[in-house]
């Protein structure tokens, strides 16, 4: 028997709704193939992150790789977005939209993408270097990958929602970075955005209950200043108010009898942050 604020995703509706969806083996083995996709595109890009190179030229080799991997790229005309991938460069908390400005020595950009495998989707992003980059950049990287895996080492059957949040908060806050609390992580499956919102943010022992079944992302946004994030006149772009630098990383995961699985691990181990050079 389901308790109430579940369901059963066989038998929901092919759409969000305020209970949370448990899903089985089928969707396990789905979310794995979709994951891996997106993982690779990931992969893939990872030599293409280099001075000089337009972030529009970044979304066109997105778009081709999933679709030529059997995939739909999901944020493709989703909400009248017209790109494959998002790339936030720099200041930029999420969803940079890509265009033809080209990226620079000592950027740091984050790449967002998610496909369709099957009906199902794999939702990830990644930080990059461009070239060497500068120690207080890197750090912020390392410390922001850390924190989503402290908040991934949290989720267990029978944890809370607080408990993953306040892992992530805790860690970047230790170091002396703010979590940005404007933006969360999501439900996830055959439904792009679905229940529940994932805070990066809160208090051990509280939020909703994690039961084996539930999918979704984790996705902490970190700053190096203040939290604080403004939205420009495209509808997309969030951006640090002060101006600050922003990181990011994305897993998709789902809760096993026994702990957690992610299913956007890349293949080639490159999900950790690229230590491609520093400079004081």
């Amino acid at each position: 028997m389901i308790e109430a604020g579940f369901i059963n995703a066989t038998e929901a509706p092919p759409r969000a709704t305020p209970q949370i969806k448990l899903h089985g083996p089928e969707a396990f083995a789905g979310m794995r193939k979709a994951g891996r996709l997106a993982a690779e595109c990931l992969d893939m890009l990872a030599p293409h992150v280099v001075a000089g190179v337009m972030t529009s030229t970044i979304d066109d080799l997105a778009r081709e790789f999933v679709l030529a991997g059997g995939g739909v790229p999901a944020c493709l005309f989703y909400k009248g977005y017209r790109h494959t991938v998002c790339t936030s460069v720099n200041h930029v908390v999420c969803h940079g939209i890509p265009g033809p400005k080209a990226l620079k020595e000592g950027d740091i950009v984050n790449i967002d993408v998610t496909v369709i495998v099957d009906g199902w989707h794999g939702d990830t992003s990644r930080m990059y270097s461009v070239g060497g980059v500068k120690r207080k950049a890197m750090r912020l990287m390392d410390v922001t990958y850390e924190s989503m895996m402290r908040g991934i080492e949290a989720i267990k059957p029978g944890a809370r929602l607080g408990d993953l949040g306040a892992a992530i908060q805790e860690h970047a806050e230790r170091q002396r970075y703010s979590v940005v609390e404007a933006f969360c992580g999501h439900g996830l499956g055959r439904v792009f955005h679905d229940s529940p919102n994932i805070l990066h943010f809160g208090r051990r022992g509280q939020g909703e209950r994690l039961v084996p079944g539930m999918i979704f992302t984790v996705e902490p946004m970190v700053n190096l200043g203040r939290l604080d994030v403004a939205l420009l006149a495209d509808g997309w772009t969030a951006v640090t108010r002060d101006r600050s630098l922003s990181a990011q990383y994305e897993h998709s995961v789902g809760i096993t009898e026994t702990g957690v699985e992610i299913f956007t691990l890349s293949p080639a181990g490159l999900h950790t942050p690229h230590e491609s050079g520093l400079t004081d």
